[in-house]
């Protein structure tokens, strides 16, 4: 019996992940942010250090970098460490898309809080037990192995009560990879047509949310978000499972208060 002999060795492998903070999903390099101070940079040669346009300007010259087109390639990070670098933290999920622009728009959190509402009185009539449908609209495989991981003993998504689905009819959320391709546009559609409400459709990955780096091209929409209204949009190419873990958690409100509030101490979720 050496699996019985293993886990005596090794203990409880699994994540106490989202009541109590985990150091792996803490520490990870989840996504890339602006450097402070970057108002007054230099600007004219900074958009072609990104393959997928992520870096751009606004009309008063200012850094503009978009989260949901980058996929962590990390080439303005080690071109200019002066203007940009990893943000440590697998909480990257956004209930917005302009969420995931930096530096935020002003009017962002308003828009957020609004989108917040909506969203829980929807997911209100869901109990405890939810299922996913998982659907690959023109994924390149790598987030599909960190959803596969989400089923492993270390994640173990399914002591929450979130178990994936074969079936469109018993499916509460819609999780979404790939960059949306045409083939997949009608085949998409039908499926989100076929899950009872409410429904959660959730855009997994850069290519998901912008098309990544084929994108804009004949074989893809350039993202879902023109095929089926997103509800909650997860950047990375890919996302860790810590990161598809807390946009799950996210969209149906069950994140435990000091996730959304930093200063409020551990508990239950909400």
């Amino acid at each position: 019996m050496p699996w019985a002999i293993r886990g005596l060795r090794n203990g409880i492998l699994t994540t106490r992940y989202p009541r109590h903070p985990d150091p792996y999903a803490d520490t990870f390099p989840a996504r890339v942010t602006l450097q402070p101070h970057t108002e007054t940079a230099d600007t004219a040669t900074l958009p072609g250090l990104c393959p997928t346009g992520a870096i751009t300007t606004d009309r008063d010259g200012r850094l503009v970098l978009d989260q949901g087109a980058c996929i962590l390639c990390g080439a303005c990070v080690r071109a200019r460490p002066d203007l940009f670098a990893y943000q440590l933290g697998a909480e990257t999920a956004a209930l917005d898309r302009t969420a995931l622009t930096v530096p935020r728009l002003p009017e962002t959190d308003q828009a957020i809080a609004a989108v917040r509402e909506q969203l829980d009185a929807r997911v209100k009539a869901l109990r405890r037990s939810v299922h996913i449908r998982h659907v690959d609209a023109g994924s390149d495989g790598a987030e599909e192995w960190e959803i596969q991981a989400l089923l492993g003993p270390v994640y173990d998504i399914h002591r929450l009560g979130i178990f994936f689905t074969a079936s469109p009819r018993h499916a509460d959320i819609l999780l979404v990879t790939g960059a949306g391709s045409h083939g997949m546009a009608a085949p998409l559609r039908r499926t989100l047509d076929g899950m009872p409400n409410p429904t959660i459709v959730i855009a997994a990955g850069t290519d998901a949310i912008s098309g990544g780096i084929i994108a804009p091209s004949y074989a893809v929409e350039g993202g879902i978000g023109g095929l089926v209204p997103v509800d909650v949009w997860v950047p990375g190419s890919p996302p860790s499972p810590f990161s598809l873990l807390h946009a799950i958690l996210l969209a149906l409100g069950r994140l435990p208060a000091h996730h959304l509030n930093p200063d409020a101490p551990p508990g239950r979720p909400r």
